[in-house]
């Protein structure tokens, strides 16, 4: 068995096992990854760093100090209860990086999973996992992610679970479709002739060949449900009160726009630069993994 996992690693093509070193080379001389990939960096490290990058303690409530305009005691002012702003904002930072990670790492290894079931395993699996995409896809992804929050309770953990839920059918649905068309690929067909089982065959042909895909369609899915969990906050079924969360934030501050228009801008702008960031890095994952976007 070992000599067969020999042969068996050197049939699949080395291009064809993980991006090439060419292509992150390519990925790091694009123009979009560049901007798109600074501005999610500066990002991490306001999260990583926040305790020591904020210059207030973004929860300290001080009335006397409510609705100040930005100056160089307060960056970004003050909101309704006195808090400094930029403090809170560079706090949401954790916020947004710890939603992101969580709702990536929950919806894709679902998602994957039930993908690999459905085209490796027998034939009554795959008509199962597909009826129930096509129950969770039959929702509008909205509507979907608020039942699952009415039926659970409005808190961070059910708006993770709500969104990762919502993203799972379009992980298993392409999963499903790059692993049936590798199927008959001829390094897959030789390793069955090798005498390699499902396992080894999903482990070592299977999972390295659809990773470029998947990390193309995670860049575009993952802001999608940050903004979601951010709406969800907006709505006041996501994160609460007092954690300094954008979404949260803004919706505090709505009613503020004509009298402190700052502490409203301010969370809206965040919001705004780590979505067209991430799109930006998405965009240039997608011109360099993805082969139909090569050559235009």
């Amino acid at each position: 068995m070992s000599t067969n996992a020999s042969l068996a690693a050197s049939v699949v093509p080395a291009a064809a096992r993980r991006p090439s070193r060419s292509a992150w080379t390519a990925l790091w001389r694009h123009r979009s990854a560049q901007v798109g990939g600074s501005l999610l960096l500066l990002i991490l490290l306001a999260a990583l760093f926040a305790p020591w990058l904020a210059p207030q303690d973004p929860l300290q409530v001080d009335t006397s100090m409510r609705l100040l305009a930005p100056s160089a005691a307060h960056w970004l002012g003050t909101d309704e209860l006195g808090r400094d702003v930029a403090s809170r904002i560079i706090h949401g930072a954790r916020w947004f990086v710890g939603i992101g990670i969580a709702t990536l790492l929950l919806s894709a290894s679902l998602g994957v999973a039930l993908g690999l079931i459905a085209a490796m395993g027998p034939r009554w699996a795959d008509l199962a996992i597909s009826a129930l995409n096509n129950v969770l896809l039959s929702f509008p992804y909205v509507l979907l992610v608020l039942a699952v929050v009415a039926i659970l309770g409005p808190n961070l953990v059910t708006a993770i679970l709500a969104v990762s839920i919502g993203g799972v059918p379009g992980y298993a649905r392409l999963v499903r479709g790059e692993v049936l068309r590798l199927r008959s690929a001829e390094y897959v067909e030789a390793l069955v002739a090798l005498g390699a089982n499902r396992w080894q065959i999903t482990r070592r042909a299977i999972l390295p060949n659809i990773s470029s895909p998947l990390i193309v369609y995670a860049s575009f899915v993952t802001p999608l449900s940050v903004l979601a969990a951010a709406s969800l906050s907006f709505l006041g079924l996501g994160v609460q009160p007092p954690a300094p969360e954008w979404g949260a934030m803004l919706v505090n501050a709505r009613n503020l726009l004509r009298t402190a228009w700052w502490a409203a801008c301010a969370p809206g702008l965040a919001i705004f630069i780590a979505i067209f960031s991430t799109n930006l890095l998405g965009n240039a994952l997608r011109d360099v993994f993805d082969p139909r976007s090569q050559g235009r």
